[in-house]
């Protein structure tokens, strides 16, 4: 059986499930990940998309189109108290990020274990430290 997990936004109108485990953690520098965050970077929890389940229909959605790529990505966010709570993205749609922050259980074991992104780091700021031992890549990886 897998362990289901859960989380949402600070108000708690959002609300989600995941069953089983994220693929992966990406830590995104980009200047747009910088601003929706209000801080160095963004950390999201990547998951198989019919793994999470909002239930909720407080969820709101903006969608970014990134000036690089021309790709979309969409913002999931709360229209009550503006919590960001994930993403999804044109150029994966089988995948549902989810805010670490929005997680209930901040010392869910799995996460020690997940394979960590550091992304955009060309526009990493110079206080943000940034591990030598993990995946690196100047733009997405994905480019």
């Amino acid at each position: 059986m897998q362990e289901l997990q859960s989380g949402g936004c600070v108000c708690k109108k959002i609300r989600y499930s995941i069953r089983g485990e994220p693929l992966r953690v990406t830590i995104c520098h980009c200047s747009w990940c910088q601003r929706r965050t209000g801080s160095a970077f963004g950390v999201e929890l990547v998951f198989e998309k019919d793994h999470v389940k909002f239930q909720s229909d407080s969820l709101s959605v903006y969608r970014h189109v990134s000036e690089i790529s021309g790709r979309w990505v969409d913002q999931h966010f709360c229209s009550t108290c503006g919590s960001n709570v994930g993403l999804t993205l044109e150029a994966v749609p089988s995948i549902q990020s989810i805010s670490a922050g929005s997680l209930d259980n901040q010392n869910w074991s799995a996460l020690d274990q997940l394979d960590r992104r550091h992304v955009f780091i060309r526009s990493a700021r110079q206080w943000a430290l940034i591990p030598d031992d993990v995946e690196q890549f100047e733009e997405h990886f994905r480019t």
